[in-house]
């Protein structure tokens, strides 16, 4: 399948999500978006939020943030805005179409990148990363929030197991953390700093990854 065919696909799965995404995932996922947003401002007040979705996250920045959000589905866009209009969100400056591996922003615009659950759905990850380190200023951080699967053992084996379920909704067991490790350290000027457990459980994982400042 082609990188367009795949984008259409996933286009038009974002729209029949979009009525209801927020019920689904509002609760299970605030603790983790919240620590995400948290460790994005703790590098500096400019944001970029890739695969922003309907904006659930957008109420926890602080009002001296700068945020920009990027999504792939124009009916999320739709309610991200909404959101944003109705809360008088004044700290987010931006919402816009766009694939995260062909980001239509200048090299180092931004203190962090956060991407909140859309890693492991990304088509090409790597160049994603990629693109995020790109307009990511020296010192700052690629922020991920995201379900890993586990590399071994009897968890591992219920993931598998689980498999088809948890793709149902978004998740994959089968990326594993270390394939961001992986790209990390073939880029020469990334290094993983922090990979830590969250709510509920571990099953979300937050992942710093800071770009070297030289």
């Amino acid at each position: 399948m082609t990188d367009g065919a795949t984008t259409a696909l996933m286009r038009k799965a974002y729209a029949r999500w979009a009525p209801i995404y927020d019920l689904v995932y509002d609760k299970l996922t605030e603790p983790a978006a919240r620590a995400a947003v948290n460790a994005a401002v703790a590098c500096g007040p400019k944001v970029l939020e890739a695969g922003v979705g309907t904006g659930l996250s957008l109420g926890y920045y602080p009002k001296h943030a700068e945020v920009y959000g990027v999504d792939l589905s124009e009916d999320m866009l739709r309610r991200a805005q909404e959101k944003v209009e109705r809360r008088g969100l004044s700290h987010v400056k931006g919402l816009q179409v766009m694939d995260v591996t062909k980001l239509g922003f200048p090299d180092a615009m931004f203190d962090a990148v956060t991407a909140q659950f859309i890693i492991t759905l990304v088509p090409e990850p790597e160049v994603a990363l990629s693109e995020f380190a790109r307009v990511l200023k020296p010192g700052g951080e690629i922020v991920l929030a995201n379900h890993w699967g586990q590399p071994s053992g009897p968890i591992a084996a219920l993931e598998e197991m689980a498999a088809p379920i948890a793709k149902a909704i978004g998740w994959s067991s089968s990326f594993k953390s270390a394939r961001v490790d992986d790209w990390a350290r073939s880029t020469g000027n990334m290094e993983v700093v922090e990979l830590r457990s969250l709510f509920p459980a571990g099953f979300f994982k937050l992942m710093r990854i800071k770009k070297r400042a030289w």
